[in-house]
């Protein structure tokens, strides 16, 4: 993870996979924000593969900047990463453009929901009767 700032805005580039041991590298993209920074740029061309756990912890990171006024936006999709993503929102097919709906906060909860749901799948029991 690399954090550079450049002006009122904070970019954020992430390489390599994306998974459950990724929250504290997160972290720092945020710290040190003084309330002057306007954006997060959260570049991902480097992120060649991610699982849920990324995926959350991906999606806390925004949640977070939000929370702190930070208007973010995350670039560079690459296919893995989009593919999980379109897997966990049950979207088909190959090129669902999961990169452009992330955008949406809508989109953002939905696949947020389905990645706990896929981390911590429901455990079924059989009971006789």
């Amino acid at each position: 993870m690399s954090v550079r700032r450049c002006g009122s805005s904070v970019l954020a580039g992430i390489s390599g996979h994306l998974d459950e041991n990724a929250g504290s590298d997160l972290h720092q993209a945020l710290e040190d924000i003084t309330g002057y920074e306007q954006d997060l740029m959260v570049d991902v061309h480097g992120m060649r593969s991610m699982d849920a756990d990324g995926l959350l912890h991906l999606l806390d990171l925004h949640r977070r900047a939000e929370l702190m006024g930070l208007r973010v936006l995350v670039v560079g999709w690459q296919p893995q990463p989009q593919q999980l993503m379109a897997q966990v929102a049950g979207i088909r097919g190959l090129h669902a453009a999961t990169g452009e709906r992330y955008a949406l906060a809508g989109f953002r909860r939905l696949i947020e929901e389905r990645a706990h749901r896929a981390r911590n799948p429901a455990r079924c029991t059989d009971t006789d009767t």
